[in-house]
Formats: C-alpha cells, sequence, structure tokens
C-alpha cells in the first residue's frame, strides 16, 4: 500500500520562491538593483520566477499548441523522431530514469538544441552534444515553424540574465556572455500524462527528484501546477503556476562554474489531475567547449575540478537515459 505521503508537498506563498520583476532590466539603476536580486535569490534559493519580460505571448501560446499537437500524434508518427544518442528527437514513455529513482519517469520528451548543419566542423569533429536537429517535418512541420521562434527568444533573454548574475557576481557583463555565441541551448517540449494507480503504487514522477545538469533553466509550465522545489529546510513545496511567467533556476553546471557559491537545487513533477500536464524547459547552455573553470571565483565554498560544458551534460545524459545503454 502505498505512504499517503507520496509527494506530499506544502502549498506556501509565493514568496518563498522568489519573483524576479526584470521589467526595468534595461535601465542602469534597474539592471544593478535586478542583477543584485538574482544573486541573492540563485545563492540561497536557487530558483525564482521571472516576469516582465518581453517575450510575446503570442510565441508562448504558439509554442504549446504545437506541443500539444504534436504529443497527440499517434506514435507511429512521432517515432519517425526517435529520440537519438545526440538527445535529438523524440522520447517515448519509460526511457528516463533519473539517477537515485526508483523507476522510470511518467512522461514523453522532444529534444532539440541550437540549430547546425550536419557539415558544421564540431559535428564533423564529434564534440558532445553538437549535432543536427531532428525535426519531424513530414509529420508534424508546425513544430519547427512555431518552436524555433520562440527558442531565440528564450535564448535572448537567457544571456540577459547571465549577464546580470555575472555582474551581480563582481564580473564583468559580457563574462558568461561570451560563451553563447555557438551554445547548446537545449529545449524541450514535455508531456506528462495523469498520474494512474500503478504510477502511485510505484511511486512513480513525471520527473523524479533531480537538479538541473546545464547552467540556467527557463522554464515554462501550464496552469496545472505539479512542479516541487526542495527548501533548504528538507521540505517539499509547490511551485505554483504564475501565468505569464518563467521558472527559472541554477543548473549543476553554474554551481561548478562559480565553485559551489550558487546552488543547484533538487526538483521534482508530479500530476495529480486528471489532464495533461505541458511544460517547455529551455536549458540555456553555453557552447560546448566553453571551459568551466571554479577557479574563476574566488567566493565559492567546494572544490570542483576544470570540465567543458559540453562532456559534463554528455556524461549525465548517459546515466540517465535508455538510448545511451542499448
Amino acid at each position: 500500500m502505498t505512504s499517503s505521503k507520496f509527494a506530499s508537498a506544502r502549498l506556501i506563498d509565493f514568496d518563498q520562491i522568489p519573483v524576479v520583476d526584470i521589467s526595468a532590466i534595461e535601465t542602469d539603476r534597474g539592471f544593478l538593483q535586478i542583477a543584485e536580486k538574482l544573486v541573492e535569490t540563485a545563492k540561497t534559493v536557487g530558483f525564482f520566477y521571472i516576469t516582465g519580460h518581453k517575450i510575446s505571448p503570442k510565441l508562448i501560446e504558439q509554442a504549446f499548441a504545437s506541443s500539444k499537437r504534436f504529443f497527440n500524434l499517434p506514435i507511429s508518427k512521432k517515432s519517425t523522431v526517435s529520440v537519438d544518442k545526440n538527445q535529438r528527437g523524440w522520447m517515448g514513455q519509460g526511457m528516463a530514469q533519473l539517477e537515485g529513482s526508483k523507476t522510470h519517469d511518467a512522461k514523453e520528451v522532444f529534444f532539440w538544441g541550437w540549430d547546425v548543419k550536419a557539415n558544421d566542423p564540431d559535428v564533423r569533429a564529434g564534440v558532445p552534444m553538437v549535432f543536427p536537429n531532428q525535426w519531424p517535418d513530414e509529420v508534424a512541420p508546425f513544430l519547427r515553424r512555431d518552436l524555433i521562434p520562440y527558442y531565440h527568444a528564450v535564448m535572448s533573454l537567457g544571456r540577459l540574465i547571465m549577464s546580470a548574475l555575472a555582474y551581480g557576481l563582481g564580473k564583468p557583463k559580457d563574462f558568461f556572455v561570451k560563451a553563447y555565441e555557438k551554445p547548446l541551448g537545449r529545449g524541450q517540449l514535455v508531456y506528462y500524462p495523469p498520474m494512474s494507480k500503478e504510477d502511485e503504487q510505484q511511486e512513480r514522477f513525471g520527473a523524479a527528484a533531480h537538479t538541473d545538469f546545464g547552467v540556467l533553466t527557463f522554464l515554462l509550465q501550464d496552469m496545472q501546477g505539479g512542479l516541487q522545489v526542495l527548501n533548504q529546510s528538507g521540505q517539499w513545496i509547490e511551485a505554483q503556476p504564475i501565468e505569464g511567467s518563467f521558472v527559472c533556476n541554477i543548473g549543476d553546471l553554474l554551481e561548478r562554474w562559480t565553485n559551489g557559491y550558487l546552488v543547484s537545487t533538487k526538483h521534482r513533477v508530479i500530476n495529480r489531475n486528471k489532464t495533461a500536464r505541458y511544460s517547455i524547459p529551455v536549458f540555456c547552455d553555453p557552447s560546448s567547449k566553453t571551459i568551466i573553470n571554479p577557479a574563476d571565483f574566488s567566493g565559492g565554498s567546494k572544490n570542483y575540478k576544470k570540465i567543458t560544458a559540453g562532456e559534463h551534460i554528455s556524461n549525465r545524459n548517459q546515466k540517465n537515459f535508455t538510448q545511451y545503454k542499448n
């Protein structure tokens, strides 16, 4: 019998996960204040909502609509772009089992990244995580059409937030951004079906407890809820949806880059609703060859070693997704 405490979480005020309004970020004073707030939040909570951004609601609506249309296609059509070992394409149920979890995640995912050509020098050289996307143009031409403009808008927002974080950390504004000329910038469409009785019996989550692999995540979530964040007291709290906002969180690479000064926080997803949950995370990661050097920051408290961004993310993928094990 499943414990009644399975996936229990406290419903608390939004203030527990700070809201950062960036509407004034283009002014000198606003930039400074926002940079300070972002760093304070990133080193204590690791999660924050972003409001006041200028990404068009139309782009957001189109991205969500295309996601739903794609996941509603029959498996025979989605599997025309089955996920590969470069983490591009559609991943069906049962293929993601995150490190330390009891069972696989209850979700489907479509993965894409920065568009490169097959003859790109980095592709030919086998640089980790640099590979052409698998767009299902024959069965879902709307996906590429609607995701590309949304993706570039979020990556632009990501560069802006990264410049503010750099400034708040006492570095030049371009300290991080100069590594984003040819970013990895991984995107996902995620479909979480309603939790079944079997899922509850198996204590199966939509996404089991984990930290994100990369630098900075921008999550667009629908209004269903289900995202839970582990606070410093060891309690799971609900990250309630705020319409028009992004949920942002520090990833492992940025914690590593700042030698532990900024924190990558555990989180999980469970869909207790009777209808599907959809989300669109974009992982704002630098170029694969970027050297993540903790020695760049003296304020951290850990002893991380240098690693390239692509190597780190590739290593984590191999430990969490079944296509790498076949």
